[in-house]
């Protein structure tokens, strides 16, 4: 008895909310009837009309451009062949005429339809004065033009001077009458527009209200039949609460055969895949950034669709590595590239680097969205460069004693190169293996850049946009314009020098001296630039950038570049 009570009541609650959905259908079907009549009087006659109306006006400004246009080629040139010109300036009043008409022909459309969303007295007023402004001063302006191209034969030029500013004020007359025509044919859009709106908010109140009715409906309905589930449903509570705190290893008792059982047995399955998924990120978490497996198994589509977006790209490099690797024994090589790698690594991932891979001794990272915020990307990846640069000592110190010698066979160091800028974001590969990665010019300018520490003897280059994005952050100082291998046009080049407000004396003064040398570089002035590199020379012996320009002024001076050069340098190697 207690379950056909229960049945009859269900059964009532859904034949109430079913005639409360057809009720809310009938009431918003109406409502789209009556919002979509009017959208389509705005959409198709309303903002048609203002627009032509606008064109009009900038048709009106077009033609006296192409008047003015006639005039001057006719009074100045010799040949006093201007049918090109009058065929344009009769085109674009054949524009403007023909703009004026289609606005006629919607306003006429309006008034015959009796516009309820207007007010049909102010169309039939705007269209009188749209008349008005057309018959009366259009045909004034145009008698006006037709004597000015008469005098204009004559070659007159006072008479002509006289007509021009009599068309001039007839034209601003005009055009003045069709803004006043605008503007109240855009008081009438918005009002349309408003009752639109209002229409939608009262459609919405009726919505809602009959939302709440179902909602207590149901309130009452869950209260009937919750004596029946409230334990079942209790231990999928206690079962939630125990995945969400991180434990998979229980499952929930099933103890009927009803929906809730099968929503047990469902929720068994989902926690079994739960633990299937925990194990594949804990195993290619190794080998992918932990991020992009959680991103590419929680929303696949990133996986298929790829993305154009604002990306830093990093790539690092051991200086000498080849060289050094020769000597190797596989065991030993092995054991350096593992340290070397979880040393250099780590100071990416605490920035929120994403680390895309490694090629050789070389490191590809990248920062961005959706992994890091946009506006702090610059900033990350130029602070993991300096603290990549503050471990290099305490890897010279490691690296000896892996292999088993006193010292490394030849100096080790970093080159690092950073670069902003757009980039492609996406699965790239073949349909039986991809990597998610970043391509483009921005990241091919990163790697260049990270090569280009060979000509400057730098250890840290960045893009003029990573620099703009980091400069709250680092301290650096401009290098030169560059335009690297594959690319034409140059661009300011920067080595970050420290964290902001940590240079020392030294590098102060080698920061002035190193601009001087460089603002002189690029005026031509080869004996002041080379003593300004010079004496940051004197202050840091081993600066290799002023090495670098001191070698080329010295070319430079005994041959000078063409008159067309631009103080920019082209690196003709990766």
């Amino acid at each position: 008895m207690i379950s056909l009570s229960i049945r009859r009541k269900i059964m009532g609650i859904a034949v109430v909310l079913i005639a409360l959905m057809a009720v809310t259908a009938l009431l918003s079907m109406a409502s789209v009837i009556q919002v979509g009549g009017q959208l389509v009087e705005l959409t198709q006659s309303y903002i048609p009309a203002y627009g032509n109306l606008a064109r009009a006006n900038i048709r009106s400004v077009e033609r006296a451009l192409e008047l003015r246009r006639l005039i001057i080629e006719k009074l100045l040139s010799s040949s006093n062949d201007v049918t090109a010109l009058r065929a344009r300036f009769d085109a674009k009043g054949g524009e403007f005429d023909n703009e004026i008409e289609a606005a006629r022909k919607l306003i006429g459309g309006l008034i015959e339809k009796n516009a309820a969303s207007g007010d049909t007295r102010l169309l039939v007023r705007l269209q009188v004065r749209l008349d008005a402004a057309v018959d009366d001063s259009r045909r004034h302006l145009n008698d006006e033009i037709s004597r000015l191209l008469n005098l204009l034969e004559e070659g007159n030029a006072s008479t002509i001077d006289e007509s021009l500013s009599r068309v001039d004020a007839l034209r601003d007359e005009l055009n003045s009458k069709l803004d006043g025509i605008r503007a109240d044919m855009l008081v009438l859009l918005r009002a349309d527009a408003d009752l639109t709106a209002q229409r939608q908010r009262r459609v919405t109140l009726i919505a809602a209200f009959l939302t709440l009715l179902a909602a207590v409906l149901g309130l009452v309905f869950s209260l009937l039949v919750s004596a029946g589930v409230t334990r079942p449903v209790r231990r999928l509570l206690e079962g939630a609460k125990a995945v969400e705190a991180g434990n998979l290893d229980e499952q929930v008792p099933i103890t009927s055969k009803d929906e809730i059982g099968h929503l047990t047995t469902a929720f068994n399955q989902m926690i079994e895949q739960l633990r299937l998924k925990e194990r594949i990120r804990e195993t290619f978490g190794k080998y992918i950034d932990p991020r992009i497996v959680e991103g590419l198994i929680d929303r696949p589509m990133l996986a298929v669709e790829g993305q154009r977006r604002v990306m830093t790209v990093l790539f690092c490099d051991v200086r000498g590595f080849t060289s050094t690797s020769e000597g190797m024994t596989p065991q030993g090589l092995v054991k350096v590239m593992n340290r070397y790698f979880s040393t250099m690594s780590a100071p990416i991932r605490d920035h929120e680097g994403i680390i895309d891979k490694y090629i050789g001794d070389a490191i590809m990272a990248y920062w961005g969205p959706p992994f890091t915020d946009d506006a702090a990307q610059a900033r990350l990846a130029s602070l993991a460069a300096l603290k990549m640069l503050e471990l290099v000592p305490q890897l010279r110190t490691e690296l000896p004693e892996l292999l088993g010698v006193r010292t490394l066979p030849t100096a080790f160091d970093l080159r690092i190169g950073i670069a902003t800028g757009d980039v492609l974001v996406g699965s790239i590969g073949s349909e039986w293996m991809k990597n998610y990665t970043v391509m483009g010019d921005t990241v091919n300018l990163a790697s260049r850049l990270e090569g280009a520490n060979k000509e400057y003897g730098g250890r840290i280059l960045v893009s003029e946009a990573t620099m703009a994005g980091a400069s709250d952050a680092v301290d650096a100082r401009e290098i030169d314009r560059v335009a690297v291998l594959g690319q034409n046009q140059p661009q300011a080049v920067f080595e970050i020098m420290a964290r902001k407000g940590e240079l020392s004396p030294a590098q102060l003064k080698l920061r002035d001296r190193f601009s001087e040398g460089l603002s002189r570089y690029r005026r031509r002035e080869w004996d002041e630039s080379r003593r300004a590199f010079a004496a940051a020379l004197a202050i840091v012996p081993d600066d290799g950038p002023s090495i670098t320009f001191i070698n080329r002024l010295d070319k430079f001076i005994l041959r000078p570049p063409g008159e067309n050069w631009d103080g920019s340098w082209r690196l003709e190697q990766k």
